[in-house]
């Protein structure tokens, strides 16, 4: 684990921690803390206040790619060993799914990402040779992404191989779920335009039930999560013919 990363964990527990209790518990200098934390919050995955580091707002996108970002970068970069340059992919909201646009962007060549996340076109603006095509439609401000009609209107433009989605929950009867109706609708829309969708999630979420039903299990290809996804899921899925993979 990085010290970046070791940040991270600190400030996901706390919530709330002093700099100078930071330089302590990682035995570096308050210098290089500073530092540390300034890319942290150049990337907005923490913000900075009156001598702390504070975590985001529980509703910002920005909070949950925060939380077990170790588990999640290791599952981003399993699952951007699938991708070769000059691909053309579709990437939903979600993030685990930034964390890949991040891999792809920055360490792959010609790569075209297709997605209706706002927050990830952002998150990979500086990167010199990804091409980024923005889905348009109505914009949700916490987890910044369009939805709605407008996407399943030019959606039918487009055609690719991958499609990688995030999950809120998992249910053996209902299949992959989330939380919001309307998220949920656009994502089978954009599945409409994929060969394969592929689902990215922390194995949390297999402990979780969504509100509503998202994917049937016939519908998704493969599913990149940690290696702490409890057996009987693991079982489940493998038996319903999904190809499971563990970072």
């Amino acid at each position: 684990m990085s010290r970046e990363e070791e940040i991270l964990a600190i400030v996901s527990e706390k919530k709330k921690i002093e700099v100078n209790e930071l330089s302590a518990l990682l035995n570096v200098s308050k210098v290089t803390i500073r530092k540390d934390l300034d890319k942290l919050e150049a990337r907005g995955l923490l913000h900075r206040q009156h001598g702390y580091a504070l975590l985001n707002n529980l509703d910002d996108i920005n909070y949950r790619l925060a939380q077990n970002y170790d588990q999640k970068r290791k599952i981003a970069l399993d699952a951007s060993k699938i991708v070769n340059d000059g691909e053309v992919i579709m990437i939903e909201s979600g993030s685990t799914c930034a964390l890949l646009a991040e891999e792809l962007a920055f360490n792959r060549n010609d790569i075209t990402i297709i997605t209706n996340s706002c927050f990830i076109a952002s998150y990979v603006r500086k990167a010199e040779t990804v091409k980024v095509i923005l889905l348009g439609g109505e914009y949700q401000k916490e987890s910044q992404v369009n939805v709605g009609p407008l996407v399943k209107q030019v959606i039918n433009e487009f055609y690719v191989d991958k499609l990688f989605v995030g999950i809120d929950g998992f249910d053996a009867r209902r299949g992959f779920t989330g939380s919001d109706i309307t998220r949920c609708d656009t994502t089978r829309t954009l599945a409409t335009a994929a060969n394969q969708t592929i689902v990215l999630t922390d194995s949390s979420k297999f402990s979780q039930n969504g509100l509503v039903s998202e994917f049937g299990f016939s519908e998704i290809s493969k599913v990149f999560t940690d290696k702490h996804i409890n057996r009987e899921a693991l079982a489940f899925l493998e038996k319903e013919k999904i190809s499971v993979f563990t970072a």
